[in-house]
């Protein structure tokens, strides 16, 4: 494996001149890559589709989800059992049934907004934003001149990372990994 330093541009025709700025400074073809990157969502990594099994955030809502249900469930059976003279025996358990329904369309609310932290963790780097990437290896380790290429370039996003670029290819690319920026 060896240093990679990758930079984001939004136009293909910016990508194709940063390749070509690498040529002219001497780095070689096979170990320039340039691609597309996918919006998050759309790398298709999982059987099913998609990029995971469960989306990022939503590891709480199922406990939302069942405190909301019971909450509501509990609320609306006593309002049921206030009511049974008017709707005999059934009035506690639609009660409780509608109650349980509304309670968990409440829980809703409670659910977290994008970008908001889980329960107990903190905020992390946000994730690579869909359009054109080049990436070059660097046998030397040396990212300063490549890295200031590409800010010379206008890329975005300018990240660091270990991997194998072989023929033009990334070839261990992870697209959910998050990015190691360089400031």
């Amino acid at each position: 494996m060896t240093r990679i330093i990758a930079g984001h541009f939004q136009l293909q025709d910016q990508t194709e001149a940063a390749r070509q700025a690498f040529l002219d400074a001497g780095y070689p073809a096979e170990q320039i890559s340039s691609f597309y990157l996918n919006q998050p969502g759309q790398h298709a990594t999982h059987e099913l589709g998609g990029d995971r099994d469960k989306s990022p955030g939503a590891k709480d809502s199922p406990e939302g989800l069942a405190k909301g249900a019971a909450t509501g469930g509990a609320i609306g059976a006593a309002l049921g059992a206030a009511t049974v003279p008017l709707t005999g025996p059934v009035g506690p358990v639609v009660g409780g049934l509608v109650g349980a329904h509304v309670g968990s369309l409440y829980s809703f609310s409670h659910m977290k907004e994008r970008g908001e932290p889980e329960k107990g963790g903190e905020n992390q780097v946000e994730p690579r934003k869909p359009g054109m990437m080049i990436a070059v290896a660097l046998p030397d380790g040396d990212e300063t001149r490549a890295v200031q290429l590409l800010r010379d370039l206008g890329a975005n996003h300018i990240e660091r990372a270990e991997g194998s670029i072989v023929n033009g290819d990334w070839t261990d690319f992870n697209p959910l990994s998050l990015p190691d920026l360089v400031h």
